[in-house]
């Protein structure tokens, strides 16, 4: 991956099996080759290895992964175990997990710290719940998530953030543009001054109800360097419009 280029990503989420493969192969023969956006899809972790060999231009990435490298976590699966299938990347702290599974802001960085340590890459989600953006309070909220979730070593270009706004997820309601373009730049500064000038070129991705016919007036906004989609990303006739979309 290239910093400077938009990077739209498909969160399948609990959904897919081996037919679906048709869908990655559709999606990576109109954008695989797509040489000025960087795309990826996270499929559920049974159907990572049979994606990664139908890739073609496409990264394929895993939804969670462990802290640790290995042990007596049942279910779980490490960095290393989601390389191995093919994935090159991983999300970590979605607002799902954190919701579902109760993962801290302290889970989510040492996830973040397993995935650089295994040579691969990060997309780390933070937002804020309904409740917390109808306080008034949801830029400090959110870069406090963020400043909490970062892991210690965060050199190189291998972290993305993606902003969701939790209300936005599934439900079909988005932001106000300029909603969206005050939280990615308070994002954008809480990066800075943490990592410095490696700050700037973080790419953060938009995930909150992203789909055609909002992806180009997304996109164009300051500081949105991509999308992380959901349900558009499982048809390739709802996804590659948002990969269409993406500035050049």
């Amino acid at each position: 991956m290239t910093q400077h280029k938009s990077y739209i990503v498909g969160n399948w989420k609990m959904n897919g099996t081996q037919a679906d493969i048709a869908i990655l192969k559709a999606i990576a023969d109109a954008a695989g080759s797509d040489s000025a956006v960087d795309v990826g899809i996270c499929p559920p972790s049974t159907l990572i290895a049979a994606f990664a060999q139908a890739a073609g231009g496409i990264g394929i990435g895993a939804q969670d992964c462990h802290a640790k490298a290995s042990g007596a976590h049942t279910g779980c699966l490490s960095a290393t175990m989601i390389k191995e299938a093919g994935a090159s990347f991983s999300i970590v702290g979605h607002s799902e997990r954190r919701a579902d599974q109760g993962e801290s802001d302290a889970d989510v960085a040492a996830k973040a710290g397993a995935l650089h340590e295994a040579g691969m890459g990060a997309i780390l989600c933070v937002g804020e719940t309904l409740e917390e953006r109808d306080s008034g309070n949801a830029i400090a909220i959110v870069t406090g998530q963020l400043a909490a979730s970062l892991p210690a070593s965060t050199s190189g270009d291998w972290l993305s953030v993606a902003y969701e706004p939790v209300w936005a997820i599934g439900t079909g309601r988005v932001p106000v543009a300029d909603d969206i373009a005050a939280m990615h730049a308070a994002l954008r500064a809480t990066l800075t001054d943490r990592l410095g000038a490696a700050g700037a070129g973080v790419r953060i991705l938009y995930g909150g109800s992203v789909n055609p016919g909002n992806a180009v007036e997304i996109l164009a906004i300051p500081d949105v360097g991509g999308a992380l989609v959901g349900g558009a990303s499982l048809k390739a006739e709802t996804f590659l419009p948002i990969i269409q979309a993406a500035p050049r």
